[in-house]
């Protein structure tokens, strides 16, 4: 079992939503509660674990610009089986605002479908690219989907999926990136460089 993460001296809001989102990606099955501490979860997993498991959770400092940091989130669980199950997140802070943002914070009035359209044809281009052409089916039975796992990023906005999300387990996380350019009109400014 590996908890990485850090702490940031001056931030004590942000270190609290950090270790409750890593708390929270502990939750593997539908009745998997929220454990009362990264301790706790420690002592429950190495209590019930069988030889060969694993876990880890990680937080690290992906990008800062302004006064927007923005932290990634991982984790894994091995419990036997092909392989393990990872999990992805992202936690974008306004450090002035001493807050979260998320994307509806982010968008402007009624862009919603706009940046979800954005975001299709980040998945079209992420196809061309990723995609073997003799897979003529891989579009129909890996459809564009929305993730819930957003970064405001210096120079583009990235969307990362979970596996089985956008392809097979072996295409691991896909990422797709809507350059700022494309996003004046759909953004409030205060969140475009």
């Amino acid at each position: 079992m590996n908890v990485d993460t850090f702490v940031f001296a001056t931030e004590p809001a942000l270190n609290a939503l950090i270790d409750e989102r890593l708390r929270r990606m502990t939750q593997y099955g539908p009745d998997d509660a929220v454990p009362v501490s990264l301790d706790a979860y420690r002592q429950r997993f190495l209590s019930n674990a069988e030889p060969g498991w694993s876990t880890y959770l990680q937080a690290k400092p992906r990008d800062q610009h302004g006064d927007l940091v923005v932290i990634e989130l991982s984790s894994y669980l091995y419990q036997g089986g092909a392989h393990g199950m990872p999990g992805r997140g992202f936690i974008n802070y306004d450090l002035e605002r001493n807050r979260a943002v998320t994307l509806e914070d982010a968008l402007l009035p009624g862009q919603e479908a706009a940046f979800w359209g954005l975001a299709e044809e980040a998945h079209q281009a992420w196809l061309e690219g990723n995609v073997p052409e003799e897979d003529a089916d891989f579009a129909d039975n890996w459809p564009f989907q929305r993730t819930d796992h957003i970064a405001f990023l210096k120079d583009s906005v990235l969307l990362k999926y979970d596996v089985y999300s956008l392809g097979p387990y072996s295409m691991g996380h896909p990422e797709l990136s809507i350059p700022y350019s494309k996003l004046d009109g759909v953004l409030k400014p205060d969140y475009l460089p």
